[in-house]
């Protein structure tokens, strides 16, 4: 078997989130079933990315690898990529197929993943409706940013996460920063290690709940101690959120980070 490396985007309005579900269109369902068609494959294969995204999500950096048990497989890879940019729907692209590295995961290897959110509290430009979430109330961008910092570093955001069982909702928060655009909206940016589920998306929520005035720092600071997601708190809209980006280590350094990753963390 040969692993390939998939970088891909999609704009994520018209499909019920990344995971493959009966009946209902995802990304991997339609990656899948087109890489199935266009190599003429008994079996259509099976997709693993970097970090599965919700209903209405988008993404321009996402990461995918998949097996093949396929001869020449440099020059597969090629084939494969042609096809699939002639084939695909025009909501979902991939950029490049290559021959991964040995270790390579796009799941357990990835070191961080790159999320933006754009949103908008006066009036939102109807050409950016579909990627930018309209806001009420006046946001304080230097106050929203300022809240954010005290999230940084290893915590458990079970707050901020929607409960899977046996999952760990401990993470790294590595960055987070607010600014206002010349355009007038305001662009959240996160990075982290992984996020769990709606994850980033509680995040800004809350953070639009201070950035307002609507609620203070130590409210914020004070659901990192939540054993489990309020359903009082506010969660963004989907389709404000984008991943951007997602980081792996050198090649020399896969196969440690996929036992890393595959862990079960805790809290010091």
């Amino acid at each position: 078997m040969t692993r390939f490396r998939l970088d891909l985007g999609y704009d994520g309005a018209a499909f019920h989130g990344w995971a493959a579900q009966t009946g209902l269109r995802t990304v991997q369902g339609e990656l899948e079933t087109w890489i199935g068609r266009v190599l003429r494959l008994d079996e259509p294969p099976v997709l693993t990315c970097a970090g599965r995204t919700d209903a209405g999500v988008h993404a321009r950096g996402q990461v995918a690898h998949l097996d093949l048990d396929l001869p020449e497989p440099e020059d597969l890879a090629r084939t494969l990529q042609r096809r699939l940019r002639r084939a695909l729907p025009e909501d979902v692209a991939v950029f490049s197929v290559e021959v991964a590295p040995p270790g390579f995961d796009a799941r357990f290897a990835a070191i961080w993943r790159r999320y933006r959110y754009h949103l908008s509290d006066g009036v939102l430009d109807p050409l950016q409706r579909h990627t930018t979430a309209a806001m009420r109330g006046e946001i304080e961008v230097a106050r929203l940013h300022h809240a954010g910092q005290a999230l940084l570093g290893l915590h458990d955001f079970a707050a901020f996460c929607r409960a899977r069982e046996g999952a760990t909702t401990i993470r790294r928060l590595q960055e987070l920063r607010a600014e206002r655009l010349p355009d007038r909206r305001i662009r959240v940016e996160v990075r982290a290690d992984a996020f769990c589920h709606s994850m980033v998306r509680s995040l800004v929520g809350a953070l639009v709940e201070v950035g307002t005035g609507r609620r203070d720092d130590s409210w914020l600071v004070g659901l990192l101690d939540a054993e489990a997601r309020s359903s009082e708190e506010p969660v963004a809209a989907a389709h404000g959120l984008v991943l951007e980006e997602v980081g792996y280590p050198s090649v020399d350094q896969l196969e440690l980070r996929v036992a890393e990753a595959r862990a079960r963390r805790e809290l010091p």
